[in-house]
């Protein structure tokens, strides 16, 4: 039985949390699942809690993921976009969010194109904080999904094989899915073009391996990454077309595996470079399990994370 408290006031990198905590956050997301799939799907838990979500980077499917799950909790939601505010007149990160708690805000849900911004601000302001991806740094909700939707398709975690595919480099949910998914007893490999890989990224106790169809048929779950082509100052790899050719997933390995596999991606996708339209839309394919499950288990954080206030 896990225990009944988070061991941390914020949710900075999975780096920071233990078992328990994920367990904790599994069990809650699976009541949570039970009321997001009923005909009132809202309940009262966070009624007099205000949450900002300040995102300083663009995203769509986390940013409506986490004020869908708000909302779901009956949170009062402040959505603030950098782009549009005094950020881009010069404003300090703690001027901006100290403006924001001075409106009586209980938790900030943050994005920040740099590592470690969460860290910074737990550091300066008093208000509970959820990263939603810094940098290449973590995405520590990410990672919670995804080894949730792994546990809701496989039964568990524990000794599954599973292969995140693609631009690790660059990527904060490889590195928070490969601390998650070894915290919870999996075997992890990292494949894709040695130029996207980070040199001594075995020293995590992952495994690597750099053709595509190796690692596919060792795994049981591959987790195919989106090419981060807005993060890369040069070039990695020739092209698209030629990186599609070599790690881009279609249904014909698909079906010329030694053992039938589940996909998973963290979104957007790119059809046709690291993953075919006839893979994604496929009944081996948890894509839309994933963006259910990430309602559920944001709203998981949110509701134990709230409910250790001082």
């Amino acid at each position: 039985m896990a225990a009944e408290k988070l061991s941390t006031r914020h949710l900075l990198g999975i780096k920071d949390i233990n078992l328990n905590d994920i367990e904790l956050i599994f069990e809650t997301a699976d009541n949570f699942k039970d009321v997001i799939n009923r005909p009132i799907k809202r309940v009262p838990s966070l009624r007099d809690i205000t949450i900002a979500n300040i995102f300083f980077e663009n995203s769509t499917r986390t940013k409506l993921s986490f004020e869908l799950a708000e909302k779901r909790l009956s949170a009062d939601v402040i959505n603030f976009a950098a782009s549009s505010s005094s950020v881009s007149k010069g404003e300090t990160l703690i001027d901006t969010v100290n403006n924001i708690l001075a409106m009586k805000v209980d938790m900030v849900v943050m994005r920040h194109p740099y590592a470690g911004a969460g860290v910074f601000l737990s550091k300066h302001i008093n208000a509970q904080i959820v990263n939603a991806g810094d940098g290449a740094h973590e995405h520590p909700t990410q990672a919670l999904l995804d080894a949730y939707s792994i546990r809701h398709k496989l039964g568990e975690v524990r000794g599954k094989k599973v292969v995140i595919v693609g631009d690790i480099l660059h990527s904060r949910v490889a590195i928070s899915n490969i601390l998650c998914l070894q915290k919870l007893g999996a075997e992890v490999m990292v494949c894709g073009p040695t130029t996207l890989i980070p040199k001594h990224i075995e020293a995590l106790g992952v495994k690597v391996e750099h053709n595509l169809i190796k690692a596919l048929n060792w795994c049981d779950v591959a987790n195919m990454l989106r090419i981060q082509m807005e993060r890369q100052d040069i070039k990695y790899f020739p092209s698209l077309r030629e990186y599609a050719m070599m790690y881009g997933l279609n249904k014909q390995i698909l079906d010329n595996l030694d053992r039938e596999i589940i996909v998973m991606h963290p979104g957007p996708i790119n059809r046709g470079v690291e993953i075919t339209s006839d893979v994604a839309d496929s009944k081996q394919s948890i894509i839309l399990d994933q963006v259910e499950n990430g309602v559920a288990v944001r709203m998981a954080v949110l509701y134990l994370l709230a409910s250790q206030r001082d």
